[in-house]
């Protein structure tokens, strides 16, 4: 072979080697683009009912809503429960937040902050309040609806003590603790090797493993009109984490602060994940004395509750369809990302194919031209 020839033919090896890469990589799968959240106005939320005691004789000792901090709803029904203090008991609420009977915490709780619910419908109370960062192990306490019957599991950190207020049981069954910090994201925990409740020992303590962090300060609307009325500093509403809650079919969690209320899209059911890839849906919330508790009802609708501090307790609130508010913006911002990326992709297998064909023509010229 002439030596010009298998240089020629040396070059078009190389020029194809470099551009297929450049036309598959242009025309290959979309990669998942962190949409822009929507924001919900307060003035969306409606009075949906205000706690009251059915019968003031009930009340067992060390009990009462005053305090409520925690909330669920489940089997047609609500449970709430205060923090230190009146945590000893949880309030079985009907559909019109009358209190018809209390469940007797099985152990004695240091401070519960927050409820949820587990896969088989358990009450799981979230005892990790810790305002002093003192406490060498925090809880989950689970217990039976019916019975009130359970038993304590503690946990550990492993980096020291931390203060929490929010507690979120994704659908296998697998907890998870934000922290409440005052300046910065909340960190986000798990039992070692991602344990679920049903899983972890009695009376413990189970490792806790560090698997995250939340940021919710950015887009930061905590100086706008219609943030909480709680007691912290306004620059800093919207970063202190108080309650959180996972949907009845596990595919939205819900993570609230003084001000606002964010929305998490988890199709897949992996929590821990969709908190990792930030909110989809940010919710302003109205007014309310100290806002700790937020729920989500079996029907999609987002509930909130608020203690009283030293007023009458406020009214339970409610937005409806939130649920689906954040499953349908997930959606078309999985949608809206794969075209953005698909047409980003063709504009660059196009682009790479003309590139690559003139290097041809230009290559056949200078083999056709004579010497």
């Amino acid at each position: 072979m002439p030596e010009r020839s298998r240089w020629l033919t040396a070059g078009a090896v190389a020029v194809v080697a470099l551009c297929a890469p450049l036309v598959t990589t242009g025309t290959g799968s979309a990669q998942p683009i962190l949409g822009d959240q929507i924001t919900v106005e307060a003035s969306d939320f409606e009075p949906f009912c205000t706690p009251h005691t059915v019968d003031p004789g009930s009340i067992p000792d060390e009990a009462s809503l005053d305090e409520l901090s925690g909330l669920v709803s489940v089997g047609g029904r609500s449970y709430a429960v205060g923090d230190s203090g009146s945590d000893r008991a949880v309030a079985d609420l009907d559909g019109s937040c009358g209190v018809t009977g209390w469940l007797s915490v099985p152990v004695d709780p240091y401070d519960v902050e927050d409820l949820a619910t587990g896969p088989d419908g358990r009450l799981w109370l979230a005892d990790i309040g810790d305002n002093g960062r003192k406490r060498e192990t925090v809880a989950l306490i689970g217990m039976d609806r019916a019975t009130g019957a359970g038993k304590l599991h503690r946990l550990t950190y492993p980096d020291g003590p931390h203060d929490a207020e929010t507690v979120l049981v994704q659908r296998d069954g697998t907890p998870l603790i934000v922290t409440k910090e005052v300046f910065g994201p909340g960190i986000v925990y798990r039992p070692a090797g991602g344990l679920s409740v049903d899983a972890l020992a009695s009376p413990g303590p189970t490792p806790l493993e560090r698997v995250g962090s939340l940021d919710v300060a950015e887009p930061n609307g905590a100086g706008s009109a219609t943030t909480g009325a709680g007691t912290t500093a306004p620059a800093v509403y919207s970063t202190m984490l108080t309650g959180g809650a996972v949907s009845a079919d596990g595919t939205v969690a819900a993570v609230r602060s003084y001000s606002d209320v964010f929305l998490f899209a988890a199709p897949d059911g992996d929590v821990a994940a969709a908190l990792a890839a930030g909110p989809t849906v940010r919710v302003h919330l109205p007014a309310q004395p100290q806002g700790e508790a937020v729920a989500f009802t079996e029907d999609g609708d987002l509930l909130i509750a608020s203690e009283a501090r030293d007023g009458p307790i406020p009214p339970v609130q409610v937005l409806r369809g939130a649920v689906a508010m954040a499953q349908g913006h997930a959606s078309s911002e999985a949608v809206s990302d794969e075209e953005k990326s698909s047409s980003a992709g063709l504009s660059i297998g196009v682009g790479a194919v003309a590139l690559c064909g003139l290097i041809a023509v230009v290559a056949y010229a200078c083999l056709r031209r004579p010497r």
